[in-house]
């Protein structure tokens, strides 16, 4: 281990952290002039990379929780030799355009395995990483030769071990006993505010001890002592490691480090100037984003050692591949992102079959379980209700038993879409979680990473309505449709019957640039006829027409007159038929539009469109949640739909206190 190159290593961080935070006027310096020492020994000594090959599947993972901190990751990823990290994207931190953005954005710059900043997020999907390491171990690896076998390391301020949701992540990871998952934990007591002493006292040791987890102390600045628990983290394989490095915020800085003033912005340029003299980096333009000539020359040392131990690990997959082509083909599925649905045996229905779309939905997944053997998941403790159980023949997850594909994350559920979204980001899986809708406030700002990372994740979101019935208000979502369909780049799915769970369950698996959410129905409901024949083809532009009353020509066309068009989803459409019976027996022309899809309808082009609305009297919107966003639709008169909290009772009576009935659709005509 050479000291003095990784002490250069540690200077030439510190030094690009001060000119990228003063040239942006804005930035968070502290983190990564006081963890300095870490980054240059983890990318330098501790884990296996390699820069020219930032996709390898073996390659360990570094997740930076603390994501403020973004130039840690930035100026060691330069040093390097990922190219992303240029000089130039450094010299334009957080500017528009720059790959060095605020905070480290997934997909922006290789070498970034997570978008992270909202703090407990980041450590959380380390727990999905090194939940898919072990899946993929359990399946691929053989007696001979073990083609997975990497760590994932993350990083944790104060802030991220506040933030309740790397509690819960912590918690099961110590459960599930996951040795190759090593934290390490910048402990400076230092946050925006001031000393951690005014709200966060609290024995972190003990609390990880608590959880099962390995607790080693050391010294931030100490490069043997921090390679030497490194390596009692690894030696330890059933429990996942905490390693506490004591530290000073802003190390270097002659008036600012271990203050909070040096937590988030930069030094200003006398501080900047006094920390280079003190630190012996050259002054003028010389010292300018400084990278110590000590530092590229241990660098590029070390890059043909990382294509070397690249280059084994593509024979060893090679000679893998050669004894084990069934497994190769089995990899080669599982990485190419998506299966052929039509292999699946898919449930059947006939009309007038009666089935809650959360059953339906389960008979879906099921069937499509067996095809996408990479599909992992599960509930948080809400399996039956959610009713997203796999085939027994797929096994529950365990300590025991990697290979299980059924994951019980407990009552958890903002940890378990963000370990979803571990598993997503790591790559060879995908992953689904579930739990009742009006729940999903829990896990929401994993959902939106989700969707900012282009991530795939099935969120299954039950019990969709004020049908939840004698659970009461508490329980019945009227307000989450629209805050789900308000996130950019989330498909919100709500299927009205069991035909529509099955396209929908389809759908969201065929999704790769982003997560779908399935929003499905506790109580039974029917299976219609479906006027449409190209009905699922159009399911996927979010609409088409369920009914239509009048004569109607083999394009779903009709030059008779349109008195009424009411739009539904889910539940509502089965109520929307209802009326449009009662209307058409008054002599009115109906037609009925399922729109599960409300955001993906909006963007087909105006002649699908009008295809669908064409122009009528009156267009009717029926959805048991508030109305906004259907008033693009219809004047709000016209909307069917709640405008305050629900109320417990037996579900039918509580839709029909809150006018969900045929006859009072029917009436706003």
């Amino acid at each position: 281990m050479n000291i003095n190159a990784l002490e250069k290593t540690a200077l030439s961080i510190r030094a690009l952290t001060m000119d990228a935070c003063q040239k942006a006027n804005s930035g968070h310096p502290g983190l990564p002039m006081g963890a300095a020492e870490l980054g240059a020994i983890l990318y330098g000594e501790i884990m296996r990379h390699d820069p020219s090959a930032t996709d390898w599947p073996d390659r360990d993972r570094f997740v930076l929780s603390a994501g403020h901190g973004s130039m840690f990751l930035y100026s060691i990823l330069h040093m390097a030799g990922y190219k992303d990290a240029s000089m130039e994207a450094l010299k334009n931190f957080r500017q528009l355009g720059s790959k060095a953005a605020g905070h480290p954005e997934y997909g922006l710059l290789k070498g970034i395995e997570a978008t992270s900043g909202p703090l407990g997020q980041g450590v959380s999907m380390s727990v999905g990483m090194a939940i898919a390491e072990t899946m993929l171990a359990a399946r691929f690896n053989t007696a001979k030769q073990k083609i997975v076998d990497h760590y994932t390391y993350a990083l944790v301020g104060d802030g991220c071990l506040m933030e309740g949701v790397s509690a819960e992540a912590s918690s099961l990871a110590g459960h599930l006993q996951l040795g190759k998952l090593i934290v390490f934990y910048d402990s400076n007591k230092i946050t925006i505010d001031g000393s951690t002493d005014i709200a966060f006292t609290e024995d972190v040791a003990k609390r990880y001890e608590a959880y099962g987890w390995q607790v080693l102390k050391g010294s931030m600045y100490d490069f043997n002592e921090i390679a030497s628990l490194v390596e009692k983290a690894k030696a330890e394989g059933g429990k996942p490691s905490l390693i506490i490095l004591k530290s000073i915020i802003g190390k270097g800085s002659p008036h600012k480090q271990n203050t909070a003033g040096i937590h988030g912005s930069p030094l200003g340029a006398e501080e900047v100037a006094a920390a280079k003299e003190a630190l012996g980096i050259p002054a003028g333009e010389a010292g300018e984003f400084y990278v110590a000539p000590e530092a590229k020359a241990y660098f590029a040392e070390k890059a043909p050692l990382w294509q070397k131990e690249k280059a084994a690990w593509d024979a060893l997959f090679a000679d893998w591949s050669k004894e084990n082509p069934d497994l190769r083909k089995t990899w080669d599925a599982f990485y190419a992102g998506g299966f052929d649905n039509a292999g699946a045996a898919l449930p059947e229905y006939k009309i007038g079959d009666s089935i809650a779309t959360r059953a339906a939905g389960n008979k879906a997944l099921q069937a499509l379980s067996l095809v996408w053997k990479n599909l992992v998941g599960g509930a948080a403790d809400l399996k039956t209700p959610n009713a997203v159980g796999l085939p027994d023949s797929e096994g529950t997850y365990t300590p025991e038993a990697r290979v299980g594909r059924y994951i019980h994350f407990g009552i958890r559920e903002f940890a378990m879409a963000c370990i979803c979204n571990g598993i997503s980001l790591h790559g060879g899986l995908r992953a689904f979680c579930a739990t009742f809708m009006v729940f999903a406030d829990y896990l929401r700002p994993a959902l939106r990473l989700s969707a900012l990372m282009n991530q795939p994740v099935v969120y299954v979101l039950t019990h969709d309505s004020i049908y939840v019935g004698e659970d009461g208000p508490t329980h019945q979502p009227v307000e989450h449709l629209a805050s789900l369909r308000a996130i950019p780049n989330v498909l919100v799915l709500r299927p009205a019957d069991g035909e529509e769970s099955t396209e929908a369950w389809e759908m969201a698996l065929e999704r790769k640039d982003g997560p779908t959410c399935l929003c499905l129905s506790r109580q039974n409901l029917k299976v219609f006829e479906k006027q449409c024949p190209v009905w699922k083809k159009n399911m996927r532009k979010g609409a088409y027409v369920a009914l239509d009353t009048r004569k109607v020509d083999d394009k779903g066309d009709s030059n008779e007159h349109l008195d009424v068009i009411i739009i539904g989803t889910g539940s509502e459409v089965g109520l929307a038929l209802d009326a449009a019976h009662l209307l058409q027996a008054k002599g009115k022309s109906v037609r009925v539009v399922s729109m599960p899809s409300r955001e993906t309808f909006e963007t087909q082009d105006a002649a699908f469109r009008n295809k669908i609305l064409p122009k009528a009297d009156k267009v009717l919107v029926a959805e048991a949640g508030i109305r906004q966003g259907w008033e693009a639709f219809t004047s709000v008169e016209n909307i069917l739909c709640m405008k305050s909290f629900g109320e417990s009772g037996p579900a039918g009576k509580v839709a029909e206190h809150f006018g969900f009935s045929p006859e009072a659709l029917a009436a706003m005509v």
